[in-house]
């Protein structure tokens, strides 16, 4: 079973803010493990906002229409994915429960949806 973790955004990662050397430590770690565990099939942080665009279709069989960031709702935002496959559900909570505090600060979240 496939899963993505998706790390939310929040103002420190939207600003282009590092986490602390303890924090990378701490996720450099947590992915080693997804990797020796043969769980991780991707990882990949994103860049702000302010370096995208959003494109959406407000009307049926119109053009879409094209925003480009910064987007002002951090919390609706993604700051990257780690891909993994593992055999249930409960295994891919519990790797997500083992993930440090993505952001740091006391702002992480992390979003788990399996995928088709």
């Amino acid at each position: 079973m496939l899963f993505m973790l998706i790390v939310k955004a929040s103002k420190n990662s939207e600003s282009g803010k590092l986490p602390s050397p303890e924090l990378m430590e701490a996720m450099t770690k947590y992915n080693e493990e997804l990797v020796k565990a043969g769980v991780r099939v991707m990882a990949k942080g994103l860049h702000p906002s302010s370096n995208g665009i959003r494109i959406s279709f407000p009307r049926p069989g119109e053009k879409p229409v094209v925003t480009e960031g910064p987007f002002t709702e951090s919390k609706e935002l993604t700051a990257g994915f780690i891909l993994i496959e593992v055999n249930s559900k409960k295994e891919a909570i519990e790797w997500a429960m083992r993930m440090p505090d993505p952001q740091g600060y006391g702002e992480g979240q992390i979003e788990l949806r399996q995928v088709f």
